[in-house]
């Protein structure tokens, strides 16, 4: 933060000149008026004089007043040019009070109001970080310096959770749910931390969340899952089945952990004495459709911009649910010096398994120029229109607006 201590050091020496220069002014000011008081007196010691000598019969009446108008001018040449008006009333005391206050009263408005947190965060986030703990303290701060970022929180309770610290991503996802809504998929998420951090026992508050959720989403993929593993540990295995058939005609074809599941339904069908074989039936033209689910995105720079941004500065591309939660479903990186760029947005581009393009009728995609990084926020942006999936066109993203805090 070296630099931004010098701007503020040259901008106090700035406001330090305003409070000091009238006082170097002033003194300036004193010693006119102590030299025209010295020919004031003079001029009446020699009018004294003067009228001594008349007196004395020395001078005659003209002498007299023809002297008496030499040493007029004399005063009037020797004071001529002199400002003898005072600027100020101040005296130094006040303006050497203020000159000290100034900078103290600034810093400590800064270090209350000022975001000098915020600036050495966004330094950090230019820097990739060397560990997954780097990480997390980086997006711990982040949430500090910016409470109302739902985005920073659901990356913060996702951290947690894969660094097996579900507790902590319980309480993430309480404050996230608090900024961002109560969104389907947010609330099968915190149930599944919950469950976690209860060590796998199943309570009312897990049910509530898991039920609000279904009600709001009859698909949503955390909630279906989790009820299966609460309902199988339990020895329910008839509800396991069921929820985790509903999941798995839920979830694309390619999607990695549909053989896990169905080993489960496989498994809770053995407890039950059926046949392991047992599949569900699945509709063809519906997993076909989620599996080719994705839009293609021709990113451009608004010309006017090129010189505002940087080569290296990092462009983020990604799609959001027009009605559903406010994190991004699907994100490509570039850098500036990438665009033009074409790229191809989809499930595979999910930051998570439970939030997925296939799973929303409708997104919005963004294009955001981050100097320092940070997917959260940045300097420039460019955003579509609502799109439907399926859009077999390219869809053409400018990016040509100005991103405010």
């Amino acid at each position: 933060m070296i630099d931004f201590w010098i701007g503020a050091g040259l901008l106090l020496l700035a406001a330090l000149a305003f409070l000091l220069l009238p006082l170097l002014r002033g003194r300036r000011v004193q010693a006119e008026e102590d030299r025209t008081a010295l020919n004031v007196a003079l001029y009446e010691e020699r009018l004294d004089e003067l009228a001594v000598q008349q007196s004395a019969g020395i001078l005659t009446l003209e002498q007299f007043e023809g002297a008496r108008a030499d040493a007029a001018r004399e005063l009037l040449d020797d004071t001529e040019g002199g400002d003898t008006r005072r600027s100020s009333s101040l005296g130094r005391a006040i303006p050497l009070i203020a000159a000290i206050l100034v900078p103290l009263l600034g810093y400590g408005l800064y270090m209350y109001w000022g975001a000098s947190d915020k600036l050495a965060l966004a330094r950090e986030f230019a820097v990739q970080p060397k560990s997954m703990e780097e990480a997390t303290s980086r997006l711990e701060r982040a949430v500090k310096a910016q409470p109302e970022s739902a985005e920073a929180w659901y990356f913060l309770a996702r951290t947690y959770m894969r660094q097996e610290r579900p507790a902590d991503a319980a309480a993430a996802y309480a404050q996230l749910i608090e900024v961002a809504g109560r969104q389907p998929e947010l609330l099968g998420q915190w149930a599944q931390a919950l469950y976690f951090a209860e060590g796998r026992q199943w309570t009312e508050q897990m049910q509530q969340l898991t039920d609000e959720a279904l009600k709001g989403d009859p698909h949503e993929v955390t909630s279906l899952g989790l009820l299966g593993i609460a309902a199988f540990e339990n020895e329910r295995f008839q509800e396991a089945i069921g929820f985790w058939e509903r999941l798995v005609a839920t979830l694309p074809a390619q999607d990695p952990s549909r053989q896990a599941i169905q080993s489960g339904i496989a498994r809770a069908r053995e407890q039950l004495g059926e046949s392991a074989s047992a599949s569900v039936a699945e509709p063809a033209g519906e997993t076909a459709a989620v599996a080719s689910s994705g839009l293609t995105v021709d990113v451009r720079l608004d010309a006017a911009l090129t010189d505002e941004v940087l080569p290296t500065d990092t462009v983020f591309v990604f799609a959001r649910a027009v009605s559903g939660p406010p994190m991004p479903l699907a994100v490509k990186r570039l850098t500036v010096a990438d665009l033009p760029a074409t790229v191809n947005l989809s499930d595979a581009d999910a930051m998570t398994p439970q939030l997925r393009l296939s799973n929303f009728e409708q997104v919005r995609l963004y294009a955001r120029i981050s100097r320092s990084g940070d997917a959260t926020r940045g300097e420039w942006k460019g955003r579509s229109e609502p799109l439907a999936l399926g859009n077999d066109g390219t869809v053409r993203l400018t990016i040509d607006q100005p991103e405010t805090p």
